[in-house]
């Protein structure tokens, strides 16, 4: 057998004429001090022209495209508006029942999940499962973001076999409807589904708000529903980390619950949601104002659509009544009533956490700055004193963490969707069987696939101690908040609300919700309103036909980027600035003896009205 040179050898023959194996000749390498002189090296001039010039015109064509995405963003807005907006499931669904023709009505409706694209459940769904009840966030968006895409919770609960009903709500309240009577509907789903599926207590999945709306209802229907799964629920909303969590300071900085009271009766008995989203984009500016865009504008061929979609449902506000969300600012953001059994829901009828006896399972992240690990699980050492006062009480809480995941990406992330919503789905008869305790629920070797047949990952549940959930934070600066609140609240109540009430008229809050900055910022650059950006449409037209996409390595793109860095960066600097001098302020105002403040804490005036001094 020939060897390897005489291989090469025969390779290399042509027309009988052997040729010598063509030696392989290795360069050295340039010494490091060269290389570096190199990358230094000045571009020339020739070079240095032709990527400015290649930059400027890809620049332009962005910059018109980036204009021309929000007009579209606009025109997406007042078609949404004009359609009622509608929830924005990616799922063909039917109406099971609408709580409008409850008596007291409310404006919930319960939805039944029926395609995913134009392939039929009934192969894929297994009859043995409960069915699956999704309670979306009423805070100032719409329904709709629990099911968002395909692989969101809707389409993991499918692709496990549960069906799955969906609770959405109309963009406006019925006139005068209170926290009682969205809980009296959410219960009569809950057993319109129950008589539905035989018997069996639906699986109550809540994100944010509904989240404890959830809570609620499983405290007060004693039992009727099954295991209850809360993602992101601020339960004990006073909690939370200095610096991280600012917003649960702001009820402090208005003065309390009278803000709330105030925009309720200028809104002619209903609060504009948007004022929540505007509060959201302004806890972290440097990515809801500044970032959001700026990724729009560097790369708007690719994100142009994913920024399309998410802004449908960012930007479509829908409304709360006045007594609701004076309920909820009172109950939960400023009193945190909630974790100390005091929410009183109707007249006789008090809310005890106690009361719970499904299963709960709490999924937190510490990304999440809205609703950080503290609020969703500060509330279980004060319902529950001691891990063998828990486990007497036969309860089972099982939590879970996500490390990096945001408040939204808890309920919108495919990769959350796929790994832990996949997780608490697919072990819910295994939490059921648990024994009475506190459990930390760990995902080992996590891939999270659900279209893979193997194991991707396996879970375990570690027994933890209730005793070992400590979140300090300074409760009596939040006690000294809830008396300046109610002081205000009551001097409103009695003698400002009645004027401002006689003053307000239909048309005015009509006007005053269109005026609303978060709307102006969006619907401004509609052609429809603004007759300039019709030229900007007409011009993208012609920019996406001649487009000329710039090399990703053009130095002035990198100085582009650099600089969009940069400014993210000070932004942030000045976020955290801000949020610090409002901790120190907070701190100043309210962690003090309540006698210092004779004015806002009306029990501290002797009681027999003589001068204190």
């Amino acid at each position: 057998m020939p060897d390897d040179g005489a291989v090469s050898a025969k390779a290399t023959q042509r027309s009988g004429s052997p040729k010598p194996a063509r030696k392989t000749i290795r360069l050295a390498e340039k010494p490091a001090a060269e290389k570096a002189a190199a990358k230094s090296a000045p571009i020339e001039p020739s070079k240095s022209l032709t990527s400015f010039s290649d930059y400027l015109i890809d620049a332009a064509q962005r910059n018109i495209l980036f204009w021309d995405t929000l007009r579209q963003r606009a025109n997406n807005m007042l078609e949404h508006e004009r359609q009622g907006l509608p929830p924005l499931l990616k799922f063909k669904y039917e109406e099971v029942a609408d709580a409008a023709e409850y008596d007291p009505p409310t404006n919930y409706k319960l939805l039944k999940i029926l395609e995913v694209d134009d392939i039929c459940l009934d192969d894929c769904l297994d009859p043995e499962k409960p069915p699956l009840m999704i309670i979306d966030p009423r805070a100032g968006h719409g329904p709709g973001i629990g099911g968002f895409k395909r692989d969101s919770e809707v389409g993991i609960a499918l692709h496990e076999g549960y069906l799955v009903y969906f609770v959405v709500f109309d963009p406006d309240p019925k006139p005068g409807q209170t926290l009682a009577d969205v809980l009296h509907a959410l219960r009569t789903f809950v057993e319109t589904l129950k008589a539905l599926h035989g018997g069996k207590a639906p699986i109550l999945y809540g994100n944010c708000q509904g989240g404890w709306a959830a809570a609620l209802l499983a405290a007060d229907c004693g039992g009727l529903a099954g295991p209850v799964v809360m993602n992101g629920a601020p339960l004990s909303y006073w909690a939370g980390e200095a610096g991280a969590n600012p917003m649960r300071l702001a009820g402090g900085f208005l003065g309390g619950a009278w803000m709330t009271h105030f925009l309720g009766d200028l809104g002619g008995g209903v609060f504009d949601g948007a004022w929540l989203v505007q509060n959201f984009e302004n806890l972290k500016p440097e990515g809801a104002i500044w970032r959001k865009y700026a990724d729009l504008y560097l790369n708007v061929d690719e994100e142009k659509e994913r920024f399309l979609d998410f802004e449908r449902w960012w930007s479509g506000f829908y409304r709360l009544s006045r007594e609701e969300m004076l309920s909820i600012v009172e109950n939960l953001f400023i009193g945190n009533r909630l974790e100390q059994g005091l929410v009183e829901i109707c007249e006789g009828c008090v809310v005890d956490l106690k009361n719970i006896r499904n299963p709960l399972v709490i999924f937190a992240s510490y990304g999440d700055n809205i609703t950080p690990p503290h609020q969703a699980l500060g509330w279980i050492p004060a319902v529950y004193k001691s891990t063998e006062e828990l486990k007497n009480a036969g309860q089972r809480i099982v939590y879970l963490t996500n490390q990096h995941a945001g408040h939204l990406g808890i309920f919108v992330s495919a990769k959350v969707a796929k790994l832990e919503h996949r997780a608490i789905l697919e072990n819910i008869g295994d939490i059921e069987s648990l024994e009475p305790g506190l459990y930390e629920m760990r995902i080992d070797n996590p891939t999270g696939d659900p279209d893979c047949k193997k194991d991707q990952y396996t879970v375990r549940f570690e027994p933890r101690r209730v005793e070992d959930i400590s979140f300090d934070y300074p409760e009596d600066a939040f006690e000294n908040v809830e008396a300046v609140s109610q002081a205000a609240e009551s001097y409103y109540a009695k003698f400002v609300s009645p004027w401002v009430r006689a003053w307000a008229n239909p048309v005015a809050a009509e006007a005053l919700r269109w005026m609303h900055p978060m709307r102006v910022s969006r619907y401004m650059y509609s052609e429809k309103l603004n007759p300039f950006m019709a030229v900007v449409a007409t011009a993208a037209e012609m920019a996406e036909k001649s487009r000329w996409r710039n090399d990703p390595h053009n130095p002035y793109r990198k100085a582009e980027r650099t600089a969009v860095d940069n400014i993210e960066s000070g932004i942030k600097r000045a976020r955290i600035a801000r949020d610090s001098a409002g901790e120190q302020l907070f701190d100043w105002l309210y962690n003090r003896p309540a006698p210092q403040f004779p004015l806002f804490w009306p029990q501290t005036i002797i009681p027999d009205g003589k001068d204190g001094a």
